[in-house]
């Protein structure tokens, strides 16, 4: 199929005029660290890469405003130069589906509305994005938020374009909220508890006086035990006095303990891309009410499956290749939703990887899009969702 790599708005409006004339389907596309995400389809390819480099970076106002095609590493490296941070705290694919780390944009970290473990406390992607610039399916260019933290003026395209996967329009730039990096980060850690202690602990700490930023549970692995992790961050004097206090609050669940840095760094690491969890051939995320995840955590442990916990409980990582309607039906049950991010290419091509939304919903969904897209280029099958309602 036809592949195309515009460097400019206009170039890129002209592309899209023409597939849309023609009744072609198109895959935006970055650095591909997604791309085995979905079904297989067959569509052109719009490479996003031509958009690269900063158009503005004010640290002071905390706003960034840059290419939808740069490196999500070289944007990190750039704000981390400046003391300032991604707060939403945004992870490369790349490792998690098998292939290359560095090779996610950030145009499709925000398009896929990726957010790390701080999202409780942080929130994600929709939160941080202020304003864009893009080419909708009609092959028109359109502005929507604006380049300072503060606009309440029309409509907030912008929380509508993050987690839109590129099905609504192809973002050429975009504007970004950025914060102040921590000056001191910190990790604490109790050993040994079970999920069903794990959760309660860190529902008990996200709740207390210690700020905790992050708060995620690792099973036990080998020789490692489990581990429940407990992240501080701040001011070097605040975080040190919440590291004492800490221990003190969650005496009753089990001995909190300083972790060493390059440790803390490894595990947290580890939790953002599932590590522990590389070698399993279909790999859910369950979005859950905290309270739900033992129980949930129960149900598919019973049938060998493996598993994380982030977000406090809010985040499940499950290793589970069996019925994808008993994994979707379970999150359910526990107020949530899964998305299947990896499975053999058979599998994906009869699951959808986002969970079916009802009829209605669907409807919803098909008008927004059709006011952004009339002639459908951007449907390229992938996620299967339509023929999927519930």
């Amino acid at each position: 199929m036809a592949h195309y790599q515009p460097d400019t708005a206009n170039e890129l409006a002209d592309v899209i005029s023409d597939m849309a004339a023609r009744g072609a389907r198109c895959e935006l596309r970055g650095g591909a660290s997604k791309a085995t995400m979905g079904a297989d389809r067959d569509a052109e390819v719009i490479d996003m890469r031509g958009f690269t480099g900063v158009v503005d970076y004010d640290p002071a106002e905390l706003v960034l405003t840059v290419r939808a095609g740069t490196p999500l590493a070289d944007v990190q490296r750039l704000v981390e130069g400046e003391g300032q941070m991604l707060a939403f705290e945004p992870f490369d694919h790349g490792p998690l589906l098998g292939g290359e780390a560095g090779k996610a944009t950030i145009g499709g970290v925000v398009a896929a509305g990726v957010a790390g473990s701080q999202r409780l406390t942080m929130g994600g992607a929709r939160d941080h994005l202020l304003g864009f610039t893009a080419v909708s399916g009609r092959g028109e260019r359109f502005v929507a938020g604006a380049k300072v933290v503060k606009n309440v003026t029309g409509y907030d395209l912008s929380k509508l374009m993050a987690g839109s996967w590129g099905r609504l329009a192809a973002m050429t730039e975009l504007t970004i909220k950025v914060l102040p990096r921590p000056r001191a980060v910190s990790s604490l850690a109790i050993d040994g508890l079970d999920h069903a202690q794990a959760c309660r602990v860190m529902a008990w700490a996200m709740g207390c006086h210690a700020e905790v930023a992050a708060a995620a549970h690792l099973p036990a692995d080998g020789d490692r035990p489990a581990t429940t992790l407990f992240r501080l961050q701040g001011f070097a004097p605040s975080v040190e006095a919440r590291c004492a206090v800490l221990p003190e609050i969650l005496h009753d669940h089990g001995a909190a303990y300083l972790l060493p840095d390059h440790e803390s760094e490894g595990l947290w690491a580890s939790v953002g891309i599932a590590a522990p969890l590389a070698d399993a051939p279909v790999l859910w995320r369950i979005n859950l009410r905290s309270s739900q995840a033992p129980s949930f955590i129960d149900r598919f442990a019973a049938l060998g499956a493996r598993w994380l916990i982030d977000w406090a409980g809010g985040l499940i990582w499950l290793a589970h290749d069996g019925e994808a309607d008993e994994v979707r039906a379970a999150a359910e049950r526990a107020g949530g939703h899964a998305m299947l991010v990896r499975a053999p290419a058979e599998v994906r091509s009869t699951v959808p990887t986002q969970h079916p939304r009802t009829s209605g919903v669907v409807a919803i969904e098909q008008r927004v899009r059709r006011s952004f897209d009339p002639a459908g280029i951007f449907e390229t099958g992938r996620f299967l969702d339509e023929q999927h309602a519930n």
